[in-house]
């Protein structure tokens, strides 16, 4: 007498049912999902320039030999706008960012101290730029163009907070 496959399972073992493998519910067919793939990559996500901007604004500001950001109509602006309740600091201030679906382009205008290297400076900016754009925004950053708008003297007196009118 030969041995048999016990009854109702698959002689091949490639068919055999696993833990992974839906069961039938009462009978039925078995259960789909739906919408195929990872959930994480149905749908789609856009980042707003502005998004970019802040990342990129808070990145340059890290930097040592970084002063300041932006040109000066927009530092005085900035502090005037630093004044009035529930305008802020905006830390987006000296960056554009042109940003598409996996890449974004950067601009910013920054003020260096004093006796740094503004060749080094630069550098460490692009870096620090790029890697928390990237890190945080998976964006791919093609270039981070900067414009040294000025430069702070030691013995220059921080803008004051009131325009001056000529």
């Amino acid at each position: 007498m030969s041995e048999t496959a016990p009854r109702n399972r698959p002689e091949n073992p490639a068919t055999e049912p696993s833990a992974a493998t839906p069961r039938t519910l009462g009978g039925g067919a078995v259960p789909t999902r739906r919408g195929g793939g990872d959930p994480g990559s149905r749908g789609r996500t856009t980042i707003a320039d502005g998004v970019v901007e802040k990342i990129a604004g808070m990145a340059a500001r890290d930097v040592v030999g970084v002063h300041d950001m932006g040109g000066g109509f927009a530092r005085t602006f900035g502090v005037v706008r630093d004044r009035v309740p529930g305008g802020g600091k905006s830390v987006a201030r000296g960056v554009k960012a042109e940003v598409g679906e996996v890449q974004t382009a950067l601009d910013l205008e920054i003020v260096v101290d004093y006796g740094v290297s503004i060749a080094d400076v630069a550098r460490a900016v692009r870096e620090n730029v790029i890697s928390a754009v990237e890190r945080m925004t998976e964006l791919e950053v093609v270039e981070v163009n900067i414009a040294v708008s000025d430069v702070k003297l030691p013995d220059e007196e921080e803008e004051s907070t009131e325009p001056r009118l000529q």
